[in-house]
């Protein structure tokens, strides 16, 4: 098996899949009579060249998580068994699990949410939108780290993460309804991760589990949908430029960190929330309005 092979396999299999998907999709949705549901030419075209990119880019990003999770695999006190069925169930697990804290942090740290905003920058909700991904694969790459300490072959972390994906693509539409009751308190689903996607304020910060909705149940981040979510940010980004919507939460957090020469400051618009805001010093609290960021603008973009 080649290193691309080794991680890439499972989800270039699954291309032609999601082809076939979005074109089920589209005629599912066709001649809906709300103009945010299905897909916009531009909007489309947008998230499908992230895709197409974020495949190169993150395949490169892999080759060199590949070597140093092998450097780590060698120190490793044990080695799981892929030949072992239990082992994938835990390394599923391990790997899904890890995603949700990646996925948590991603949203609660802007640092990190500046890379991912871009999958929650689409007012659209759809399979296309499944396919609009960061171009800086890197925080989420650190998140399996502990994988290859515990003895995971780098290739299997890789492989049973691609399978994740692809079930997280699956959960991108709004063609499926609720499903049955037992599934929906078990996986994650449609209907969850609509949730996940709104802007509304009873949604915001919600269902961040992969495969599993279990994780949010236990860690007190679920959210049920009981009104159809408002698609993308809490402030739009006015532009429809491929470049500008990868990067203008970072070009945001860059004119925040320059209006301050306090590392207090930088700190908190650095690892803060997104809308993170400095409190005036010598301000008593009534006037400083802890409540709200002092200045709403780029900072104050919240999460899908």
């Amino acid at each position: 098996m080649s290193l691309w092979e080794q991680i890439n396999q499972p989800v270039t299999y699954a291309i032609p899949f999601f082809v076939l998907a979005m074109v089920l999709e589209i005629a599912a949705l066709r001649g809906h009579e709300d103009d945010r549901t299905g897909y916009e030419k531009v909007d489309a075209r947008n998230s499908l060249v992230m895709g197409g990119v974020s495949v190169f880019i993150s395949g490169a990003a892999k080759f060199a998580a590949l070597i140093a999770f092998a450097a780590l695999y060698v120190h490793a006190p044990w080695r799981l068994d892929p030949r072992n069925p239990w082992s994938w169930v835990a390394v599923m697990l391990g790997v899904d699990m890890l995603w949700y804290l990646y996925h948590r942090v991603s949203h609660r740290v802007r640092l990190v949410w500046a890379a991912h905003q871009v999958h929650h920058n689409s007012r659209y909700f759809n399979y296309a939108t499944a396919l609009r991904q960061k171009w800086n694969p890197w925080f989420e790459l650190l998140i399996w780290t502990p994988l290859p300490l515990l003895g995971v072959p780098p290739w299997m972390v890789f492989t049973a993460w691609s399978f994740n994906l692809i079930y997280q693509f699956l959960v991108h539409t709004e063609a499926v309804g609720k499903l049955p009751r037992w599934y929906e308190f078990v996986f994650n689903t449609p209907s969850h991760h609509r949730v996940h996607h709104a802007s509304d304020p009873e949604y915001l910060d919600r269902n961040y589990g992969g495969i599993l909705i279990l994780w949010d149940r236990l860690f007190g981040t679920f959210r049920a949908e009981t009104f159809r979510p408002t698609y993308g940010l809490t402030t739009n980004i006015d532009s429809t430029n491929v470049l500008t919507l990868q990067y203008y939460q970072f070009g945001a957090l860059w004119r925040d960190l320059r209006s301050t020469r306090r590392v207090r400051d930088w700190l908190g618009y650095t690892f803060g929330p997104p809308g993170w805001q400095p409190t005036l010093p010598d301000t008593p609290p009534s006037a400083r309005g802890d409540e709200q960021p002092l200045t709403p603008g780029p900072a104050e973009v919240a999460n899908e």
